[in-house]
């Protein structure tokens, strides 16, 4: 067993910062905690460390009951987004720090660490103080000074927060490897889908201090559970149920509001009969596909995703005519706004 999270609430004040958050997590494997700002998932990802105490509900972590266990008492291992590395020390004392203060043999800790240090890549750097690494490096010192008292459980802050785009890409391909090598039940929070999506076995989607579903990436972006999570992952277009696009293409709905991908947007130059007139309004070329924005008739805008060979059989120009028509679309009984 992993960890369970059990009817568990926190307030901070008059804020509802975890709202009655039930979750099975399950051994060796690696979540996400995905949403917005102020969702709750940090805060969640406390609760679970120790940080923080829930006002009421329990936290299991490997069949035992945790809830009032003290952090140094759960076995757990956490990244903090800014690394928190000691700057006077250098790499290698890093990665020992934790060790060294459970009194672990000298012999043991050395050889745990150099094992450490070929794990994250960084064999040879480790004489190196932090502030002679780069961010992505210092980052894995971070990762691998969690990992050094082989927790039961690691926990990982928005880990690539700070870093920039191609760095972030690059760690997030590492961190899915070195889990694939560990195995060690992870738990990372994160407000970049993509992120979340390119790392995770499951996603955790986290609103207003509530989770609004769990699955797997596929799940829940093919699968949404509630307007939210379609609206929060991926591109969506949200239209008026009564717009001309969704007539007579079978997507009628009792619910005001449709959602429509850009990638389940076709595109034609012909009226087919089941199409409606829009107007290219812009185009934006995205290396390996294109973003189309179309403008309806109605003044509603689309926007549209092809793929180059699709763009390259239309040979769409700006302000060029053409019809359009949903693939497919998704209506849900409420909304709840980002």
């Amino acid at each position: 067993m992993g960890i369970v999270v059990e009817n568990v609430s926190k307030h901070f004040g008059s804020f509802k910062a975890v709202d009655r958050v039930s979750l099975e997590i399950k051994s060796g494997s690696l979540v996400a905690l995905l949403g917005p700002s102020g969702s709750g998932k940090s805060t969640l990802l406390r609760l679970i460390s120790g940080l923080e105490v829930p006002d009421s509900g329990r936290i299991m972590l490997t069949g035992k009951d945790a809830t009032h266990q003290s952090v140094q008492e759960r076995n757990i291992g956490f990244v903090f987004q800014h690394y928190a590395l000691f700057k006077h020390m250098t790499v290698r004392q890093n990665i020992a720090f934790g060790l060294e203060i459970r009194k672990v043999a000298k012999a043991k800790v050395k050889r745990r660490v150099e094992e450490l240090l070929e794990l994250v890549q960084l064999g040879g750097l480790g004489d190196r103080y932090p502030s002679q690494l780069s961010g992505g490096q210092r980052q894995r010192v971070a990762l691998a000074r969690a990992l050094a008292p082989e927790p039961e459980v690691l926990l990982l802050d928005e880990p690539f927060g700070a870093l920039d785009a191609k760095v972030r890409k690059d760690l997030r391909a590492w961190l899915r490897r070195l889990h694939d090598e560990v195995h060690v039940t992870t738990v990372f929070v994160t407000h970049d889908q993509e992120e979340a999506m390119e790392v995770s076995d499951e996603i955790v989607v986290m609103n207003k201090g509530r989770v609004e579903q769990v699955g797997t990436p596929a799940d829940v972006y093919d699968h949404p559970a509630t307007a939210f999570v379609m609206s929060f992952i991926g591109p969506v277009n949200v239209l008026p149920s009564s717009s001309r696009i969704f007539q007579g293409n079978g997507f009628d709905s009792a619910h005001p509001e449709m959602f429509l991908r850009p990638q389940d947007v076709l595109i034609d130059t012909t009226p087919n009969g089941t199409t409606v007139a829009a107007r290219v309004s812009r185009l934006i070329h995205l290396g390996w596909e294109i973003q189309a924005e179309l403008t309806l008739d109605d003044g509603q805008v689309v926007t549209a995703h092809l793929t180059r060979e699709r763009f390259d059989e239309l040979q769409l120009e700006p302000q060029q005519k053409v019809y359009v028509k949903p693939k497919d679309a998704r209506s849900f009984p409420l909304y709840y706004s980002i």
